[in-house]
């Protein structure tokens, strides 16, 4: 499993600081050279075009909205860049609604707003693909709404202290996908959980493959993967271990537990380790369908205790 270093990216960041303080314009436009003082004019001098945003290392206090185009904003150095503290429109550090957007080894964290929901990134519109990034101490992760056709994209990424469900307000969740086209996370690690699903998703097809789900000090938290409507696709090679301090640990991977609204008999779920922590075994169930579809259940490596999958 090949996932950046999160003590690297870490020890980067900190190295950084100082940096983006004698640095007036630490916003540069891959294409011209020419540099900005906040990534908001940045994007705004890309406008609906296409354009790469290159951030020199630090942290920032600061948003930023992306109103159009095809635009990557990518770290100089993967981990030297925090995005630390600061929503835009009570939303998230990148609101993003272009035609495509790339987000490439950047720390977003400490993101939170009165409705619960404060995200690193949170995504309106288009296509997104988030490489080399860590998300911790927030509300979200990453948020999308709904909308045909988006595709989401997630690599060698961590998310970490996300979740929440207190205030009589709505779960928040470690990444939470809406209604899109697909979503893809690889090489990833999802960890200390505070509350809501480690992944939940309404896409209509998934590739899961070669993450690290550790619950092991995660609190009051629910389901790894929770397939909301339902999905198509593949979850294989994935790590999970369940901690003792959940709100629900019922299940690690649920099918549609929020009403059927794609076909799930596509969906092949082989090839994953799962357990619980080291003293604590309990009867969760690894796959709970909540529908009458064929979901594919291969050769998987689960504790002794756990069932296999359970029809609710």
């Amino acid at each position: 499993m090949r996932i950046l270093s999160t003590s690297l990216l870490v020890s980067l960041a900190i190295a950084s600081t100082a940096l983006a303080q004698g640095n007036p314009a630490p916003f540069t436009l891959a294409e011209s050279g020419r540099a900005f003082g906040s990534l908001a004019d940045a994007l705004g001098a890309i406008g609906d075009g296409r354009g790469t945003v290159v951030v020199a290392p630090g942290t920032y206090r600061q948003c930023a909205v992306q109103q159009g185009g095809d635009v990557t904003i990518r770290a100089a150095t993967p981990g030297s860049v925090i995005f630390d503290g600061v929503p835009c429109e009570g939303k998230g550090a990148f609101v993003l609604r272009g035609r495509a957007s790339v987000v490439d080894g950047i720390i977003f964290q400490n993101i939170r707003v009165p409705d619960g929901n404060g995200a690193g990134i949170r995504l309106e519109s288009g296509n997104l693909t988030v490489r080399n990034s860590l998300f911790r101490n927030s509300e979200e992760g990453i948020l999308t709404g709904d909308y045909d056709g988006g595709q989401v994209v997630i690599d060698k990424s961590t998310f970490r202290h996300l979740g929440r469900c207190d205030r009589d307000l709505d779960c928040a969740h470690g990444i939470y996908i809406g209604r899109l086209a697909s979503l893809t996370v690889t090489n990833s690690r999802f960890d200390l959980g505070d509350g809501g699903h480690y992944l939940k998703t309404r896409t209509g097809r998934v590739t899961i493959t070669d993450n690290s789900f550790d619950d092991s000090g995660g609190k009051l938290t629910n389901y790894m993967i929770d397939l909301s409507n339902g999905a198509s696709g593949l979850i294989r090679g994935n790590e999970m271990v369940q901690g003792k301090d959940k709100d629900n640990w019922s299940a690690f991977i649920t099918v549609a537990p929020e009403g059927r609204e794609h076909d799930s008999s596509g969906l092949v779920i082989e090839g994953n380790k799962a357990g619980f922590v080291p003293g604590l075994a309990r009867g969760s169930a690894f796959v709970a369908n909540f529908t009458d579809d064929a979901v594919k259940i291969g050769a998987n490596d689960l504790a002794p205790s756990m069932k296999v999958k359970d029809r609710r």
